[in-house]
């Protein structure tokens, strides 16, 4: 079996140059690596991702939000992760299960365990090896969000202040609903000195999938 690495954290934690540089890193030491998003990943995930992310479904109930990420889990846990880590591959995930239980469980208020509950169905009750959360204050990574993309931020970008605080506050508790499995980084340090914070926390699972 392959390898499952998630990397969560608030909009504008840094996720994705991270993202790259794990990637760059990993590939660079011969580790067959598979990197894939959520939502997304598979052609309907990405269709969903589309709907929920679009400005314009500002009247999407938190509800159907929470049903919509949740199915697109399921269609790319089925189509590519699980594919990918029964042929041994090191899977970088952008995001998993904790981002539904912070954003959904907390920040919309639907409960944790409804959240749980709802996600172990779409995945078969399948979690990542290791999860990455890139912590940074709520309101630098809007502001990050804001300079990147000029002010033109998706749906839930476009939440209110008390929504993001939420969030923040509730990537702060996973780690302490999973010790073994959740690591904390601190994202508002320089990009190679978080790169090197990861690779760090990563060896120990890294050692366990020798490099084809």
């Amino acid at each position: 079996m392959g390898l499952f690495i998630s990397m969560e954290g608030p909009d504008g934690s840094g996720k994705t140059l991270q993202m790259d540089m794990l990637q760059k890193a990993l590939i660079e030491a011969g580790y067959p690596v598979l990197r894939t998003r959520e939502p997304g990943g598979p052609a309907i995930s990405e269709r969903i991702r589309a709907l929920l992310l679009d400005p314009a479904c500002k009247e999407m109930s938190p509800e159907t939000e929470a049903l919509l990420y949740a199915a697109a889990r399921a269609q790319h846990v089925s189509q590519v992760i699980k594919p990918a880590m029964a042929e041994g591959k090191v899977v970088l995930c952008d995001r998993f299960v904790d981002s539904s239980l912070v954003y959904q469980g907390i920040g919309r208020g639907l409960g944790v365990s409804t959240i749980g509950e709802i996600n172990h169905f779409a995945t078969g009750g399948l979690q990542p090896d290791v999860t990455i959360v890139l912590q940074i204050d709520y309101a630098e990574g809007l502001r990050r969000k804001n300079v990147q993309y000029s002010g033109q931020l998706d749906r839930m970008e476009q939440q209110a202040g008390s929504f993001h605080q939420l969030v923040h506050d509730g990537f702060s508790q996973i780690v302490e609903w999973d010790p073994e499995r959740v690591r904390m980084v601190d994202g508002s340090k320089a990009p190679e000195e978080v790169h090197t914070m990861i690779m760090e926390v990563l060896k120990p699972w890294l050692d366990r999938v020798l490099p084809q």
